[in-house]
């Protein structure tokens, strides 16, 4: 059994800043991708960031610059640094990954139960 577990969200003030955590958990035998998604009210689910095994990055264009996508291999666990949050920000935050599990040696990809973050004064 693997699961994602996320941390992290809340209110804050525009202009403020934020971080999400994201631990996985269970039989894991190796991780991919990870990566943040998130879905405001009426609005489909989108690729907010994502990080390779290697580190490598990307963002959608309207967190570049404000937003950092972090890992950590050895606690399987992936960050969410957000600053200068807008009001626009405002949505559930999932967490995203493809994990290998020990039992099945498959690859599957998981999502975590989602955090909210509110950006308003």
């Amino acid at each position: 059994q693997v699961q994602l577990v996320e941390f992290g969200g809340g209110l804050v003030q525009p202009g403020g800043s934020l971080r999400l955590s994201c631990a996985a958990s269970g039989s894991i035998f190796s991780i991919n991708a990870m990566g943040w998604y998130r879905q405001a009210p009426g609005k489909q689910r989108e690729l907010v960031a994502a990080i390779t095994s290697g580190s490598m990055t990307n963002y959608t264009d309207s967190v570049k610059g404000r937003f950092t996508i972090s890992r950590d291999n050895a606690k399987n666990t992936v960050y969410l640094q957000m600053n200068s949050l807008k009001p626009e920000d405002t949505a559930v935050y999932y967490c995203n990954a493809d994990i290998r599990d020990y039992i099945r040696l498959q690859w599957r990809n998981y999502w975590g139960q989602g955090t909210q973050v509110t950006v308003s004064s």
